[in-house]
């Protein structure tokens, strides 16, 4: 089992099911700026969903790289869009304000990390 693409589908799964909820119940609740946030969050997880598809089904990758960008990926989206998320749904954003960047740090440190194995990989001329 790829306990990997196992979470990156449930995570999928999790994204829609957020997307609805927020175009249909939220729409009624939330202002205008409140809904573009978790929008973003939601955006964001499934940007991040998409390249853990591919980051865990591409061959080149060893099986440590694929861990490694996973759990900055994993960690990105709890952290970024769940931080998003939770302040959504009333939690004051000053008690929480450093999980947000740490979230986008995370992904960050993923992109770097999947531009080293690539360019680890290329051929030389």
């Amino acid at each position: 089992m790829n306990k990997n693409l196992v979470i990156t589908s449930l995570l999928g799964a999790i994204t829609i099911l957020l997307g609805a909820f927020g175009a249909h119940a939220l729409k009624e609740i939330l202002d205008e700026s409140a809904l573009k946030s978790f929008e973003t969050a939601v955006r964001y997880q499934m940007y991040h969903v998409l390249v853990l598809l591919v980051v865990n089904t591409y061959p080149k990758f060893s099986a440590k790289s694929k861990n490694i960008i996973s759990y900055l990926f994993f960690s990105g989206i709890l952290f970024f869009s769940g931080s998003i998320y939770v302040i959504t749904f009333g939690v004051n954003a000053k008690s929480i304000w450093f999980i947000t960047p740490l979230g986008g740090l995370l992904f960050v440190l993923g992109w770097l990390k999947m531009a080293m194995v690539f360019f680890k990989k290329a051929p030389n001329k």
